[in-house]
Formats: C-alpha cells, structure tokens, sequence
C-alpha cells in the first residue's frame, strides 16, 4: 500500500533527481500540475515549457510531473517552499491570503480570457502591493479562467428564484461573495472535486467555466447550464516559480524566463481557457444540456444584487496598501477595452 509518506518521499526523489539531471550545462525545471492532463491549464503550462526550451536552445526545460506535489490549496506553499519550481494556483482556493487579485473576479468583466488575462498581468505588475501578495516567490503571470457559467443537476436557471434551495459549489474569492449576494448555498470546494461532488448528489450544482464541461466531464453530470454576458463572475490564477530557483539561475536564463513571462505567459494561459470554453460548451450540447442565455431581466437582477462588492473591494485593497483601488480598477478596465 502506499502511504501518504512514502508518496511524499518519492516525490522529493523525483523532485531532486530532476533538479540534479541536467547533462551538458542543462537546467531541467521540475513543473507541477493538480489538474487533469487534458486541462487548459496544463496545455498551457506545457506550451510554455516548450517555449522555455526553445529560447534557451535548450539549456533550459520542463520536467512536468505525473502528478501535482501538492493539494491544489497548497499549491502556492509548495512552490515557495521549493516541493516543485513551477505551477499555477488558484487565489482564492486559500481564502484572506490574496486580495488585490479579486481585482480580476468580478461579474460581467469580459467573454475572453486572454483578453481579461493580459489586462490583469499588466496592471498587476505595475503596482508592487500586488507582487508583494506573492511574496516568496517568483510571479512569472497572472491570469483568469473564461466567464463563469451556473451549472446544475436539478432545474433550468432563468431567474435569482431558481437559485433558491440548490447547493452549489464554488471555488474561493470573489465568487462566494456574488454566491452570497444571489442568496445562493455555496460550499468552497476545488474545482478537481467537482465531478464527485455532483455525481453523488453532495452539491446540486457548480459555478465554473465551460472548460470544465470537458476537462472535469461535467456535462455528464449537470442537467442545465446558463451563461451571462461577460461571466457571472471570473477567478484569478497565478503561475509562478520558487523565488530560490529563479535567483540561482544565471542571467541570461533569467532573461529567457522574464522574456516568455508577463504578457506571454498571461496570453497563453488565457488563450488556452478560451479554447477549452469552446470545447466545453460543445460538449454540454452533445451531452443534451440545454444552455441557457440569461436575460435581460435576469442580469440586471445579478448586477443589481453583486453593485456593492466592488466598493467592497477598494477599501479591503486600500488597506492592503494599494493607495488607489478605484482608479486602478478603472486601469484594468481600459486595459481591456484597449485590446
């Protein structure tokens, strides 16, 4: 049988082995995933390994494990703490660590998650309190998932009453606000345990993106889905690299990471969501889930109900040491209208 010990021992084997395997001046950088293989965000890590590899002429690569080091919550510990070099998390999944990162999670900021994506990174990195959330680590993008959708095994949504009575689950940060604002019963789970949770009637419901129809088989398992202009909401990512690792490097690998980080790494993510949105919303059609567009009655219900989070927001991140969230907020908008 294999312990949890004996499972964490294997994995720093495989940890330190990759570290160490470099051959001819090699640098091979341990990568780790908690997500299925076939996921958007895996694809887009491992096209980013791929363009590590390339840039570097192949003195720098990926060794992208079968397995994630950690829980999805202790994703970002892991990778400070040097379990593996790289991954992603999501902020919310560790709830009043990250708050400026809400930023990005809000209702009806866009259909595109590259759009939304490259907005958020660029905005991010021009302020320091946000980078000073990460601290002790390497912050190589941020990112968000595509507009999220209500999915539920139960009835067809098409109005705040439907929600009434249903137990969803939600995955951290902003969305358990709106949740909360829509007087939904919403339980904080990852989003890796979703399938288990609707297929044994624990949760009647979820509040995530197409994708996931696909890359967690959700549409086998929901009834009705029903999508809002813009997203009932978004989540935040971070991919990031241990703060150790990245120093110890020599600079002219530095300056491939910064060079394939930023704005890259943040349009590949964000890319890879929208692909995988498209795919997932094929998906629950083929598996007979009618989609559901909200109307207009309906989403100004939902705007109305979640109107005060964002002020919410400013004076949480003015006490954060963000000096002017309104404004900034207001930045990242324009950031995306401008693309």
């Amino acid at each position: 049988m294999v312990t949890n010990g004996s499972w964490r021992a294997a994995t720093a084997a495989v940890v330190l082995m990759a570290a160490t395997a470099g051959v001819h001046g090699q640098t091979v950088l341990t990568a780790s995933s908690w997500v299925p293989p076939g996921h958007s965000m895996a694809a887009a890590q491992k096209q980013w390994c791929g363009l590590l590899e390339q840039r570097s002429s192949g003195r720098l690569k990926c060794n992208i494990l079968p397995r994630g080091v950690a829980s999805p919550p202790g994703t970002f510990d892991a990778i400070k703490n040097g379990l593996a070099d790289v991954s992603f998390t999501v902020h919310g999944y560790t709830p009043g660590r990250f708050t400026l990162t809400r930023m990005a999670e809000f209702a009806f900021l866009g259909d595109k998650a590259e759009t939304i994506s490259v907005a958020f990174d660029k905005v991010a990195r021009k302020y320091p309190a946000f980078a000073a959330e990460h601290r002790g680590t390497k912050v190589l993008a941020m990112f968000t998932h595509g507009p999220g959708l209500v999915m539920n095994s139960k009835r067809p949504i098409r109005t705040m009453d439907d929600l009434s009575g249903l137990k969803f689950r939600v995955g951290g940060g902003v969305v358990n606000d709106i949740a909360q604002s829509l007087g939904i019963n919403a339980t904080l789970k990852p989003g890796t345990e979703s399938y288990e949770l609707l297929a044994t009637g624990v949760m009647d419901g979820t509040l995530f993106p197409a994708e996931s129809a696909e890359s967690f088989k959700l549409s086998k398992v929901v009834k009705y889905a029903t999508v809002f202009p813009g997203g009932l909401y978004n989540t935040s990512f971070v991919f990031l690299m241990n703060q150790d690792r990245y120093d110890k490097l020599d600079a002219r690998d530095r300056q491939v990471i910064d060079s394939i980080s930023g704005e890259t790494a943040a349009r590949l993510f964000g890319r890879s969501w929208d692909r995988g949105d498209e795919r997932g919303l094929a998906h629950l059609r083929a598996d007979g889930v009618p989609v559901i567009a909200a109307d207009a009655a309906f989403v100004a219900a939902v705007k109305q109900a979640v109107a005060p989070l964002e002020q919410r927001w400013v004076q949480e991140a003015r006490a954060q040491g963000l000096a002017d969230p309104a404004a900034v907020l207001a930045e990242f908008r324009a950031a995306m209208a401008q693309q």
